[in-house]
């Protein structure tokens, strides 16, 4: 009987020793923190935050399989066509003390013709440029099949894909606006209604802003004649116009910004860190403001912005109780 135990025993021992260890961990709960991702058409880049793949053995590669509508049929053939972008070469960044013209800024800058959607195979982020603007809007479901040592897992309806639209506050954003009116004679200055910021995005071509001043009547100041001025030494528009001059009409003041976002950098000098602030003055001979004294007061406007996107946009900064002079 002993020698029959030993013998089991011998024969379980071998077993054991010729069945194959699995190695590594493969989760059957890796996700993104959001299963619902936003590519937001047209903006410079959006990106998502990695996989979590939930203690998996790394290293990971993932593939990103059936990319499909709301009816199931395949997405649509914009995703995996190629555009031409205008994007930054690799490790190069906007640098705000050597940047300041064209042809220094294109000497970091490259066209290439790629797909609007990149697909990380390592990380799984994914990562949308300006191209996505070619994409129909909509919903967009895909399945997941992961890769590690352990093995292979296919997981359904991994994540949604929403292309949507940017709204107002994904490509302007205010961050100031006050205005005072100011005596010639005594200095003082006296706050009056704070005037409104607003854009309106003309198209989605160039990289542009038309900047006006109207009054409460939507009649634009002129500053190729001199009713829009400087204050002091105070920043204006052409401070944050770091690759064009900026060009007076009529009506407006424009600057091609050339690459988004506008403002690229704050405006810092030997004493003071002025964020993105700009400042004018508007002469007392060509305006009144209401409840002051003619003729005795100049309107003294301050505002910042940033526009995340590239594109032509009308900016315009309207006084609320303000009259154009003619």
């Amino acid at each position: 009987m002993r020698k029959i135990i030993i013998l089991l025993l011998g024969v379980v021992l071998v077993t054991a020793a010729c069945k194959k260890i699995q190695e590594g961990f493969l989760s059957d709960t890796m996700r993104y923190i959001d299963k619902n991702i936003y590519c937001l058409r047209g903006l410079p880049l959006v990106q998502t935050q990695r996989i979590d793949i939930d203690g998996s053995t790394p290293p990971m590669n993932f593939e990103m399989l059936n990319l499909r509508d709301e009816n199931g049929k395949p997405a649509p053939k914009e995703f995996f066509e190629k555009y031409e972008v205008l994007l930054f070469k690799p490790g190069m960044a906007f640098d705000i003390k050597t940047d300041t013209t064209v042809a220094e800024l294109d000497k970091k800058r490259e066209k290439k013709t790629i797909p609007p959607m990149d697909f990380n195979p390592i990380s799984g982020q994914i990562s949308f440029n300006r191209g996505s603007v070619n994409i129909p809007l909509g919903k967009y479901t895909f399945d997941l099949q992961a890769t590690n040592v352990h093995g292979t897992k296919i997981f359904p309806a991994f994540a949604t894909i929403n292309i949507v639209d940017p709204v107002a506050d994904d490509i302007f954003v205010q961050e100031d606006n006050v205005s005072n009116a100011f005596h010639n004679v005594t200095g003082a200055a006296t706050p009056h209604k704070n005037p409104k910021l607003t854009f309106t995005k003309v198209s989605n071509d160039g990289a542009r802003i038309i900047l006006k001043l109207t009054d409460k009547n939507g009649n634009p100041f002129n500053p190729k004649a001199g009713e829009i001025i400087r204050r002091g030494d105070r920043p204006t528009f052409e401070n944050y116009a770091k690759f064009t001059p900026v060009k007076f009409t009529d009506t407006a003041m424009v600057c091609d910004f050339e690459v988004a976002p506008f403002p690229l950098a704050k405006y810092v000098d030997a004493t003071t860190d002025w964020g993105h602030l700009i400042y004018y003055r508007i002469p007392s001979q060509f305006a009144t403001v209401d409840g002051f004294t003619p003729g005795l007061y100049s309107v003294n406007p301050r505002f910042a912005f940033t526009l995340k996107m590239e594109g032509t946009y009308i900016i315009e900064l309207k006084f609320t109780d303000v009259t154009r002079v003619n």
